[in-house]
């Protein structure tokens, strides 16, 4: 869960983004749309989803891990860096 006021601003404006899509999808179903588009706004709610997990994720990570160090060493920054990038690779 986003701990800050900005961060959980942030993540349900996110959310608030992922219904509206949710929204358009079912309005072309009803309405009997082309396969094309449907699918296509398929994968941008998949891309919008796991965007969102990649930022609550992330967040997660920098609260337990970057926060919490004692040492604060760049070598550790670094490392948590290196993880979230592999993270949000893998999500797209």
């Amino acid at each position: 869960m986003p701990h800050s006021p900005a961060e959980k601003k942030r993540v349900l404006a996110r959310v608030r983004r992922v219904r509206g899509q949710l929204d358009a999808l079912e309005t072309a179903l009803t309405e009997g749309a082309d396969c094309g588009p449907v699918l296509q706004q398929i994968a941008a709610i998949r891309g919008a989803v796991n965007g969102l997990m990649a930022g609550v994720l992330e967040s997660h990570l920098r609260e337990q891990f970057i926060s919490g160090s004692e040492d604060g060493s760049a070598e550790h920054d670094a490392a948590i860096e290196e993880v979230v990038t592999l993270v949000r690779t893998y999500l797209k």
